[in-house]
């Protein structure tokens, strides 16, 4: 669909804010995620790929501070080889509470 412009009469690019999210389809399986740490805590878990101990990630998204939750994180990411990223990741935040680099 081409329109024609007329000399007052300029093209925009711009869509609509409800048609932004048209694209995406949110995964519903029934949990309750209702707060910013959860959320976090969840999507920490499956980047991990250890779903099994999102309880555990919840928490620590909880009651750690999110630097030291980011920099572990970065740190599994950074190591492409990895057999397990949810140990390596545990190992990293363990020596980054100890304050040991």
């Amino acid at each position: 669909m081409t329109k024609t412009k007329s000399a007052n009469e300029k093209q925009t690019s711009f869509s609509s804010i409800g048609s932004l999210f048209d694209d995406y389809k949110v995964e519903d399986k029934g949990g309750y995620i209702t707060q910013e740490f959860q959320d976090f805590g969840y999507r920490l878990a499956c980047e991990l790929n250890d779903e099994k101990h999102k309880s555990l990630y919840i928490k620590m998204a909880k009651t750690l501070p999110r630097h030291l939750l980011e920099e572990a994180r970065r740190f599994v990411f950074d190591a492409q080889s990895a057999k397990s990223k949810a140990k390596l990741f545990m190992w990293k935040l363990k020596q980054l509470r100890s304050g040991k680099l």
